[in-house]
Order: C-alpha cells, then sequence, then structure tokens
C-alpha cells in the first residue's frame, strides 16, 4: 500500500464522517486521546575485552500523542487513528550514543539527532465485528510484536483485519510494507533479525511484504489457544501454536501454563530452518509468583523474526533472545507484588537466565550465555500525580565464545495525561 493510497482512504473517512451531524457527533464524541511523556536513560556497559565501544549512554524525552475517533452510524462505519511521536535528546556524545534512543544523524553517524519525530495516520472501517484497519500500525502478534522499549515505538505501514464475528475466535489477518524502527523517523523494507549467533543467510537484504494471519480461540476463562502464521516474502515461512492455561488452586493460589512452539522455514531465498520450542510454568502464592521456562532451539539456523520487533518467545528479555542455532536455556523468576504490605503500585522482578549448546559452527566449541533481570516499577496510586510510572530496569549479561559481556540499566518515568 502506498502512501496515496492511504491518503485517499483518510480522504474518505473524513468526508464519511462529516456527511450528517449524528454520524459525525458518534465519530468525535465516541473518541480519545492522551499524551504520554516518557523520559528514558539509558547506559549499557560493554564488559567484554577489545571491546570496540566502553559503553552507550544517552538520556532522551519522548513525546507520544495518541488520537483514537469513535465511528459513523451506518452499516459501515469508519474512524481515523493517529499518533505523534516526538523524541528530544536530553544528553549523548559519538562515543556513547548507540543505545536504541535516539536517530543517528546522517551526516555523522557516530552523533544522535537533536531530536527525531514521525506522524502516522490509520484509516478503519468498522462493519459487525470486524475492524480493517490501513495506515499506521502496531501489531501485537505471536507472529509479529511491534517493539516498544525504548523512548518511541516501532511501527508498521500495512493493514490488518482483526475479526470478533464468533464467540471466543479472535481472528487477525493483513499485509505489512514498510517498517519505521523505534530510533528512526524513515520508512524502510523489512529485514530478518542477525542478532546473536543465528547463522541465517539470504540473497537479499530487505523485503516488502510481510503477510500474517493469527486465530486465537478462547475455551473457557482457564483455557486458550492459539495458531499463527507468517511470511516475510523471499526469507521465511513461519507456522506457530500456542497454549495458555489458568488452574486455579484455591486460597489464592493458581498455576499458570504458557506453552508455545514454532517452526520456520526458508521462502526460497534463504537457509532458515528452525524449530522453537518454549514452555513457562508460573505459580502464584497471594503477592508472590514463581515461574520456570525451558526453550529450546533445533534446525540448521536459529528463531527467525522480522529485525527490530520482538520474539514471541518464552526466555526473549531484556538483552537476549536465547534464540541462538541449536541453543537450550532455563528460566526461573520471582515476581512480588506490594500491595499485600500496604504499598499498593509498587512491583518487585527478578529472573536468571542460562543457555548453552549454541552451534558456533564446524570444529568451534559451544557457546554459552546467561543474563540476569531485575525490575521494580511503581505507579502513583492517587493524588495530583496519579499514574506517574517510575521503573528501573537492571540486566547483566555474560557470553562464553561468542557474543557480547554487558551490564545495562534503564530508569523510566512516564506518565499519559488524558485529553477528552
Amino acid at each position: 500500500m502506498d502512501r496515496n493510497t492511504l491518503t485517499s482512504g483518510l480522504l474518505m473517512a473524513c468526508g464519511a464522517a462529516a456527511l450528517s451531524a449524528p454520524a459525525q457527533a458518534d465519530f468525535i464524541a465516541d473518541g480519545k486521546a492522551g499524551l504520554e511523556l516518557r523520559n528514558f536513560y539509558f547506559n549499557r556497559d560493554f564488559r567484554q575485552q577489545g571491546a570496540t565501544q566502553a559503553k552507550a549512554e544517552e538520556w532522551a524525552q519522548g513525546f507520544l500523542l495518541r488520537y483514537e475517533s469513535g465511528f459513523t452510524e451506518g452499516s459501515i462505519g469508519v474512524g481515523l487513528d493517529a499518533i505523534g511521536l516526538l523524541g528530544v535528546k536530553l544528553d549523548s556524545s559519538p562515543d556513547r550514543a548507540g543505545s536504541g534512543l535516539l536517530k543517528r544523524d546522517r551526516e555523522a553517524p557516530k552523533r544522535a539527532q537533536d531530536e527525531y519525530g514521525e506522524l502516522g495516520l490509520t484509516a478503519k472501517l468498522r462493519a459487525s465485528k470486524s475492524v480493517l484497519k490501513l495506515g499506521t500500525l502496531m501489531p501485537k502478534l505471536p507472529v509479529l510484536l511491534a517493539n516498544d522499549s525504548r523512548l518511541l515505538p516501532q511501527t508498521f505501514e500495512g493493514g490488518q483485519l482483526n475479526s470478533l464475528e464468533i464467540d471466543g475466535l479472535t481472528f487477525d489477518a493483513g499485509r505489512l510494507t514498510e517498517v519505521n524502527q523505534r530510533d528512526s523517523s524513515d520508512y524502510e523494507d523489512m529485514g530478518i533479525t542477525t542478532v546473536g549467533v543465528k547463522n541465517i543467510r539470504a540473497r537479499q537484504a530487505t523485503s516488502d511484504a510481510f503477510d500474517f494471519a493469527n486465530l486465537s480461540y478462547k475455551w473457557n476463562d482457564s483455557l486458550s489457544t492459539g495458531y499463527g502464521f507468517g511470511r516475510l516474502d523471499d526469507f521465511y515461512r513461519q507456522h506457530m501454536l500456542t497454549l495458555n492455561h489458568l488452574q486455579p488452586l484455591g486460597s489464592g493460589q493458581a498455576l499458570k501454563s504458557d506453552i508455545r512452539y514454532a517452526r520456520s522455514t526458508d521462502e526460497g531465498g534463504s537457509n532458515v530452518d528452525n524449530s522453537a520450542f518454549g514452555a513457562m510454568f508460573t505459580y502464584n502464592l497471594g503477592s508472590h509468583a514463581f515461574g520456570l521456562g525451558y526453550q529450546r532451539m533445533s534446525g540448521d539456523t536459529g528463531f527467525a523474526y522480522v529485525n527490530g520487533s520482538d520474539a514471541y518467545l518464552v526466555n526473549f528479555v531484556q538483552i537476549s533472545d536465547f534464540a541462538n542455532v541449536e541453543e537450550r536455556s532455563w528460566q526461573a523468576r520471582y515476581d512480588y507484588n506490594f500491595a499485600a504490605l500496604g504499598v499498593p503500585g509498587l512491583t518487585f522482578m527478578t529472573r536468571y537466565l542460562s543457555g548453552d549448546d549454541i552451534d558456533l559452527g564446524v570444529g568451534k566449541a559451544s557457546g554459552k550465555e546467561w543474563e540476569r533481570d531485575t525490575d521494580i516499577a511503581y505507579v502513583v496510586q492517587s493524588g495530583p500525580l496519579k499514574n506517574l510510572g517510575l521503573k528501573w530496569r537492571n540486566a547483566t549479561v555474560r557470553t562464553t565464545n561468542f557474543g557480547n559481556d554487558l551490564d545495562e540499566n534503564r530508569l523510566i518515568l512516564s506518565y499519559t495525561l488524558p485529553l477528552w
């Protein structure tokens, strides 16, 4: 879908909204808008010998303005969404750039720009319980998870249909044609991730088409299953199966099971060959949660996913995805909600992951890695600063025979102001 097509669709949407006073009233009165302020400090120290950069350290302020209209009346309702993004540099330097918070300067790639931004528009049509969106999208599906872990979110251009026509069944399908990465203001063709030891080779660098379909069925309040299909043209095809189950055990106790399996194969222009299995089991006891996870990669390559996006894997965490060639990994996690001690809004999480058996190639010793993460977050519950969020994220990564050794800290202050 090109920009002219999108513009025509938006003009049609606006024209339809103005056809009648009642329709226009629904279009506007049912809408909502909000401004999110996101202040982000990022520090990553490279600890391995011979590191080309001592650290990546930047501080920035983000502004995220979101608007979602209602729909006009009639059998086919029309609406319009918009998002405005602005990132402003507060501190950076050429020897500390590259945190993913700020856009690099075209003329001086080692230097971050003072500011960068994006305006996204999305036309939408609703019929019965189905909605078609055309324009700027941020998919949250197993086969494609738009990344929102830095100052501004990753966005895509394309079309997506969401249907709830059958009770309990959610159906999504669509095509994406371009991506705007989290530290960019330019749309470009999509690529495949090469982070870590993926051993993925392709005859071309980018693709202009990602097709997807996803079915999720909620059998009851405790069980849901899903099937997803993703295809990055000339790179890979992926089939994904998911199962989520929650078993109440009484007296504030419950056991949650999250099981995922994906099979990825080449799409004619690459060597992608991967099977990924993951399972996470979490035992909830009042304000405590104890989790154990296992993930296994098999095949000639690591797990395939669109560059810049998040991988839908149980061991995809703050820094590593534990999705390298033949890697097997384990996770132990603990969460605590301080509301039980009279401090609502304060939460704590820590986890430890270990991966081994990474295939680094013929004649080479296998690779290993571990990561330890800690999150402490607080959201103000009342008063003039209600909904102000503060979060500290700490991570440590160590590797054997490959990769980087990292110590990382992120400090995030966020506040969303409803405009109407």
